[in-house]
């Protein structure tokens, strides 16, 4: 287990996020109950004393354990549909569900991961 983790980058929903220590982030709905626990185990980057740690896909053995705080509803987004010439006009709303996460822990198993390449060419491969 390492104490020193500085960030992470974790996928859920079909998104990512950098979250560290303390951190409270908005994800999409989730069916967990206000006050539960719940374990983000997609960590896609992890990075510890500076050094990045990048998964392929994911980083073996590192999970970001988060509290749920709650649930809401953002804004609302007002989607307008105008076509000139013809009178057509259609005024539409939405209000995305979400679920208020803050994070309490990022564990890692030593060795998980790869180091980050600092090569400029952008990772291009050599066949012969």
């Amino acid at each position: 287990m390492n104490t020193n983790i500085d960030y992470a980058i974790v996928k859920t929903s079909g998104r990512q996020y950098r979250v560290s220590v303390g951190d409270r982030v908005r994800v999409d709905r989730m069916s967990q109950e206000p006050g539960s626990t719940v374990v983000l185990d997609q960590v896609l980057i992890l990075s510890t004393k500076g050094k990045v740690s990048v998964g392929a896909p994911v980083v073996s053995g590192a999970v970001v354990e988060a509290r749920v705080d709650g649930h809401g509803l953002a804004d609302k987004v007002i989607v307008f549909k105008y076509k000139s010439k013809v009178r057509y006009r259609r005024k539409t709303g939405h209000r995305q569900r979400y679920t208020e996460l803050t994070i309490e822990k990022i564990t890692a198993r030593k060795g998980g991961g790869r180091k980050a390449s600092t090569t400029k060419s952008g990772g291009e491969s050599e066949a012969k």
